[in-house]
């Protein structure tokens, strides 16, 4: 059977394929190629590709043809389409096999269509040939512009740099259908600055650009595809490019000369002012760094890191008096500089910093930092030690007035000189550190100490002594020339050469002794036994006498007492067990001081136990009195008395003691009672034998009274006497009138009398 296919137009070129025939039992197969189709015979069937054009603007577009070769015309054959699009886009002439597209084809959509072909035998129905496959392809048309996919661009070029950004834009078309993806880059805004490789898309910077006159440019950039040829398509993008900054500005000083004051009185370290440079660059390549040259002693410049300013400190304490004006130069340079920046830094700025000194009020100065001075023990009152000097440094120079503080050994006076006011000893102490305050007597607040050591002087003033209590024994047995105790001894004194002592018996003990001394010369000497045989019995202990001089000037000797005790040794001659006794004895009378205090310490709190629970069985009252009936009661007297009859006013027994009655005594005489008042009156007072006798009375009550409450109580007594001298003033009781008394006694008693002696002595002559 053979098959034809025909094809349209292709690119406006009439195109015939022919026919090719094919037997079902062909078991080969063939391919030839002509004019760009591929044709292949396969069972029979002839299959090939079709290739439509996209966008084609016909809804009825014939693509081609399908034709059996079995095919004579009657129309007894049917073509069928199958696949991907058939029916929808591509549809064909069931009698003829023509086919058709009936939608637009957009290749960038979809290239390629595969679908199936089948001729039906329309009387029987059955399938004339099997199946045959074929393609249909989407030709490109220039119909997309190109396109930038990567926008907004943004840049950051260092300034004064050749560094270079690239932008790319894509063509949805075929690149290799024609010219229709090929683009070309061309520069729409940007010059004289920029510039763009037409075909790569790389900018460049054609110029050198300052960050610090602008630091932002907008370039716009056209692609258009088909290499720019006419009918081309563009598309369009801007690019942001940012100069960052780097280092080609040096900081600069706008003033040339900066004026600054400190005070005389201000600390070191202390902050006087500020200077300012100014650079153009930002962020790091703005930081700076500032110094002073010639390397000054007095003042140091540091930066503040976060304003960038230079501080200028007092590195050294300034001295109005001494210099009231610096003049120093300071300069500026950046921190962080390129190797390839440096010939934008090669001078530094510099600057003139002028600083004024104020005066101020201050303290006075010692002329040394410290004194030190040096005298003699045993120095006598009111000696002099050494001298001090302050002065004030301002211009007034005010006069200084000095005292010492909290010093019983020393004083001084307002020219500074120190002198002694107690003797001093150097073994008690050997340094006095004192604080000399020195005070402007034009301003008292303005104060300054200086410390003042003395040093005293040793002299030879005490003499050597034993280095310890030595305990000695002496066998009964022992022989003449045996070593019985080695001794040192030890000086208080301060010798500029070592100590060397000598050794020797006193003359007594030299003359007639049972021992002798051998000086070492090492400060030690022994002391041998001069004889052979003691007694216990007849003498116990002896006692010798040994003097022992030092080498000061003059030499001081002192007598030292040595103890040397009798022991009836062992027999090995150890002198051992009679220090054991002695121990024993020693602590034997330590035990019993112990346990007598121990037993006088129980027995007084069991004292103070037994005084507790005798206090606590008391009945607590809270009138310490001897059951005494006490009430308010009120006596009221309106009378002066009416005579012997008159006992209804007041009961008399009230105005008598509970503890004391006073006795009845016959009435004296006015004149003898007056003058007894007189007497009594110049000696009643604390020390009144009456009142005594009145407070330990009191006293004996409070003591033995069981019911006193067990604690201490202050108890106050208003004693007015045994009784009234002058006698009762009542008419009760009297028995002897007062008209035989004679007043004239009255004038011997003195001027304070005379008045009270006129006026007695006038009634009796009135009434004689």
């Amino acid at each position: 059977m053979n098959y034809c296919f025909l094809l349209p137009l292709m690119l406006g070129i009439p195109l015939m394929w022919p026919c090719f025939t094919a037997t079902e039992s062909s078991k080969t197969e063939e391919v030839k190629h002509q004019a760009g189709s591929h044709l292949r015979v396969k069972r029979g069937w002839m299959w090939n590709q079709f290739f439509v054009p996209e966008e084609m603007n016909k809804t009825d577009y014939h693509i081609g043809q399908l034709r059996s070769d079995l095919d004579n015309g009657n129309n007894s054959f049917q073509y069928k389409l199958l696949g991907a699009g058939a029916g929808s886009i591509f549809v064909i002439d069931e009698r003829t096999g023509d086919i058709y597209a009936i939608q637009k084809l957009d290749r960038e959509e979809r290239s390629l269509y595969t679908l199936r072909a089948q001729v039906i035998d329309s009387t029987t129905g059955r399938a004339v040939e099997p199946e045959s496959e074929f393609v249909i392809r989407v030709s490109d048309i220039n119909d997309n512009e190109p396109k930038f996919l990567d926008e907004p661009y943004e840049a950051i070029v260092p300034e004064m740099s050749p560094e270079v950004i690239q932008v790319t834009a894509t063509d949805a078309d075929d690149p290799a259908s024609g010219n229709n993806a090929r683009l070309l880059y061309s520069l729409l805004q940007g010059q004289p600055y920029f510039s763009i490789e037409p075909t790569t898309g790389v900018i460049r910077i054609s110029s050198k650009m300052d960050r610090e006159l602008q630091d932002e440019y907008w370039v716009i950039i056209q692609a258009k595809d088909m290499i720019g040829l006419p009918g081309a398509l563009s598309g369009t993008t801007s690019v942001l490019i940012k100069l960052s900054d780097v280092n080609d500005n040096k900081p600069i000083f706008k003033e040339r000369l900066y004026r600054l004051t400190v005070s005389e009185s201000a600390p070191t370290g202390t902050s006087i002012g500020r200077i300012m440079a100014y650079d153009n660059d930002i962020g790091e390549n703005a930081e700076m760094d500032y110094s002073i040259e010639d390397d000054s002693q007095t003042f140091d410049i540091i930066t503040n890191n976060e304003t960038q300013e230079g501080i200028v400190i007092l590195k050294k304490k300034v001295d109005f008096e001494h210099q009231n004006h610096y003049l120093i130069r300071a300069n500026v340079k950046n921190r962080h500089v390129a190797e390839h920046l440096m010939e934008y830094h090669v001078e530094a700025s510099t600057t003139f910093v002028r600083v004024q000194v104020e005066d101020e009020d201050e303290p006075p100065v010692f002329l040394l930092p410290y004194y030190l001075f040096e005298i003699l023990e045993e120095s006598p009152h009111g000696s002099f030690v050494g001298m001090v000097s302050a002065t004030d440094p301002d211009q007034r120079k005010s006069p200084i007035r000095y005292s010492i503080n909290r010093s019983k050994v020393f004083s001084i006076d307002d020219n500074g000189t120190i002198i002694t006011t107690n003797p001093l000893d150097r073994e008690i102490s050997a340094w006095y550190n004192l604080s000399i305050t020195a005070t402007e007597k034009y301003n008292v607040q303005q104060i300054s100490a200086v410390p003042v050591y003395v040093q005293v002087l040793n002299i030879n003033d005490h003499a050597p002594e034993f280095s310890e209590y030595y305990d000695t024994y002496v066998c009964e047995n022992a022989g003449s020339g045996q070593v019985i105790q080695t001794i040192s001894a030890v000086d208080r004194d301060e010798s500029v050469e070592d100590h060397h002592f000598y050794f020797n018996l006193s003359v007594e003990d030299t003359k007639n002794s049972s021992f002798i001394i051998i000086d070492n010369e090492d400060n030690t000497a022994v002391i041998l036994t001069n004889r052979t045989g003691f007694s216990l019995q007849e003498e116990p202990v002896f006692y010798i006498s040994v003097l022992i001089a030092d080498n000061g000037i003059p030499s001081l000797t002192s007598t030292n007492t040595l103890t040397i005790h009798i022991c009836d040794c062992d027999d090995y001659g150890s002198t051992q067990t009679c220090r054991d006794k002695d121990i024993l004895l020693s602590m034997g009378f330590r035990t019993e001081v112990i346990l007598a205090i121990l037993i006088s310490i129980m027995i007084i709190f069991g004292f103070i136990f037994l005084i507790l629970g005798l206090k606590q069985r008391r009945k607590p009252t809270l009138f310490p009195e001897k059951g005494e009936d006490f009430r308010e009661n009120i006596f009221r007297y309106d009378d002066e008395g009416g005579g012997e009859e008159d006992t209804e006013a007041f009961d008399i027994v009230q105005l008598r003691s509970s503890t004391i009655m006073r006795e009845r005594k016959t009435r004296k005489t006015a004149a003898a009672e007056i003058r007894s008042l007189y007497r009594q009156s110049l000696q009643v007072g604390p020390d009144s034998a009456i009142f005594r006798k009145f407070i330990l009375e009191k006293l004996e009550e409070a003591n033995t009274d069981p019911c006193a409450p067990p604690f201490d109580s202050l108890q106050t007594y208003a004693f007015e006497g045994t009784g009234s001298l002058a006698g009762s003033l009542s008419s009760l009781g009297s028995a002897v009138s007062d008209q035989d008394e004679n007043y004239d006694y009255l004038n011997e008693l003195g001027p304070r009398f005379k008045r009270l002696a006129c006026m007695f002595g006038s009634a009796m002559q009135s009434n004689n």
